[in-house]
């Protein structure tokens, strides 16, 4: 085994060092994580270490067949430089032996939450260039009283951006009904979110990103994109910002996977999810805008249905994995034939 020595913790000469979480421990979390490191296509773009239960990653071991061995560690110690090791760190927040699979539990939710609290503090204090959020359950979380721990419900505050190859988009609003919707769009917060998506997009490498912003209303035509969305985009654009809207929302979504645009933002929840998910579901990720270092996670569940099968696709946390360690070095996202 080889290791790292002499250089700041956040990094290995020109690859981060980002830590993902593995997600709930009776979801397929570890099993994507393991699956999508034993690929050997993370190691090119960044040094990966495990956050959760080392027991949980040494049974994903055993039911995906990944030829791996794991280095537990109680906290962030220098991290391996090999494909062959599996680093994790486990504070022994889930109490030895309870580990069922397939089912909500109070106690993997309290480690859950634990787990990225300690995620949240290794990128603050720089020791991780950026994190990963494996699939957790919100059930879990739930019954430990912790669900807060995920995403801000408070519009403003984070945002949800989804990828899928081309096509990068970000929310205004997540989970928020269409009536709530119309009343919380204004000038100011269309106009911060556009900052905010230019600011991360430069810090990931896009030196001039083109930002589209989406209507609310068919053709983008009625008071909200008179009154709201307009003066927010204008006033983005005093700020020096290439962006455009409202565009119609049935054709933004095309224009942005032809290349004319590098993100949109969306107004809601539905609006931008359909089109993702529509233009391709497996392999895409998620940016969580919000935290001052990178976050992402995958855009799928736990999948308990199907945990222990050895069917669960690795697709998206591989995905996740790799744009993290671009973003995070500044190599801006991966063009379409770059990923092997």
């Amino acid at each position: 085994m080889s290791t790292v020595s002499d250089r700041p913790m956040g990094s290995l000469g020109a690859r981060p060092v980002v830590g993902t979480l593995i997600g709930d421990p009776a979801g397929i979390g570890p099993q994507v994580a393991v699956k999508a490191l034993a690929s050997g296509q993370v190691h090119e773009v960044s040094v990966p270490v495990l956050v959760g239960s080392s027991a949980a990653v040494e049974r994903a071991i055993d039911m995906t067949g990944v030829k791996a061995r794991v280095r537990a560690m109680k906290s962030l110690e220098t991290p391996s430089d090999d494909p062959g090791v599996i680093d994790v760190i486990d504070t022994g927040a889930l109490p030895a032996g309870v580990l069922p699979l397939g089912e909500d539990t109070e106690a993997a939710g309290h480690a859950t939450a634990q787990w990225l609290d300690e995620l949240d503090a290794l990128a603050r204090d720089g020791s991780f260039a950026a994190t990963i959020m494996g699939p957790i359950s919100t059930g879990s979380l739930k019954m430990a009283g912790k669900l807060d721990k995920v995403i801000s419900p408070t519009p403003g505050e984070s945002y949800l951006v989804l990828l899928t190859g081309p096509l990068r988009v970000a929310h205004l609003t997540d989970h928020m009904s269409l009536r709530q919707v119309i009343d919380v769009i204004s000038a100011d917060l269309v106009a911060k979110a556009i900052g905010q998506m230019n600011d991360a997009m430069r810090s990931w490498g896009i030196a001039k990103p083109r930002i589209a912003v989406a209507g609310l209303n068919p053709h983008a035509m009625g008071d909200e994109e008179r009154l709201a969305i307009a003066p927010g985009v204008e006033r983005a654009k005093a700020m020096g910002i290439a962006v455009e809207g409202p565009v119609a929302p049935d054709s933004v979504f095309r224009q942005c996977i032809e290349g004319r645009y590098d993100m949109v933002l969306a107004m809601f929840h539905d609006q931008g999810h359909i089109a993702v998910k529509t233009w391709g579901f497996s392999g895409n990720c998620v940016i969580i805008m919000g935290p001052p270092y990178l976050h992402m996670s995958v855009a799928h569940g736990t999948a308990y249905d199907i945990v222990g099968s050895g069917i669960a696709d690795a697709a998206m946390m591989l995905s996740a994995m790799r744009t993290c360690g671009r973003l995070a070095s500044g190599q801006g996202f991966e063009l379409e034939g770059e990923a092997k």
